[in-house]
């Protein structure tokens, strides 16, 4: 008996050896196909991160022209939008410019023609008195001293008296009081100045009074056209006398 349980204990023994034995070489079977899968899973992730670099690179690619190219219609709309409010700005400065200094002109003008009446009452004053004593020509000196500043300071600021007589009427400087007959000028000529104009520059300050020509009166035409038909009959007689030669 003893032997017989010494030999089944010895099978069992036999038996679980086996066992082991069949169980080890299954679980290196195992870890042989688990090896050869992680082995294609490395040789995957060794091939896919390539593929997957590629495309992100495209997408990126792809990405950065869509982007830079709005960039770019970007620049051109706000490059314009700069050129049309440099534009602007560069016609209102020009327009601030020119509506200063038409301001300044009308502000100038309008103080020296104020200052004008006072000139024509020292010019009519001059025209008038005639000193007879020392002590009126020592007044009258010093009269025409503060005249003379006062022109100085008009012509300081650009103020130039016209010269009119002699010349042919213009409604654009002149302004016509009387008309009347002249022998000696030709009609629309400007024969006599009542009140002096002036310049501001090259503005009209104050248009002058003057008296224009309506040319040769009645009684000259009249000797005109006598000395003509008085011609006309020396040149009939001639005529006559030849032909009866």
């Amino acid at each position: 008996m003893i032997e017989k349980q010494s030999e089944n204990t010895n099978n069992s023994k036999e038996n679980r050896s086996e066992v082991n034995d069949d169980n080890s070489s299954i679980d290196q079977e195992n870890s042989s196909i688990q090896e050869n899968i992680s082995a294609e899973n490395d040789d995957k992730e060794t091939t896919n991160p390539e593929n997957n670099v590629s495309d992100d690179l495209k997408n990126t690619i792809s990405n950065n022209d869509a982007r830079l190219e709005q960039l770019e219609k970007e620049h051109e709309t706000l490059k314009s939008q700069y050129v049309r409010i440099a534009a602007d700005f560069d016609n209102f400065r020009k327009r601030q410019s020119r509506d200063h200094d038409d301001l300044k002109v009308q502000l100038i003008s309008k103080a020296l023609s104020s200052i004008l009446p006072i000139v024509d009452n020292f010019e009519r004053a001059r025209q008038q008195l005639k000193p007879e004593n020392e002590e009126a020509q020592a007044l009258h000196r010093s009269y025409q001293g503060l005249y003379k500043q006062l022109v100085d300071v008009l012509k300081q600021q650009g103020v130039a008296p016209m010269r009119v007589v002699g010349q042919t009427f213009d409604p654009n400087l002149h302004e016509a009081v009387l008309r009347e007959p002249n022998n000696e000028y030709k009609e629309d000529i400007v024969i006599e100045e009542l009140q002096r104009g002036y310049n501001l520059e090259s503005k009209v300050l104050r248009h002058a009074l003057v008296k224009v020509s309506m040319g040769p009166g009645p009684e000259v035409i009249s000797q005109d056209e006598s000395e003509k038909d008085k011609v006309e009959e020396e040149l009939n007689s001639d005529e006559d006398s030849s032909e009866d030669k």
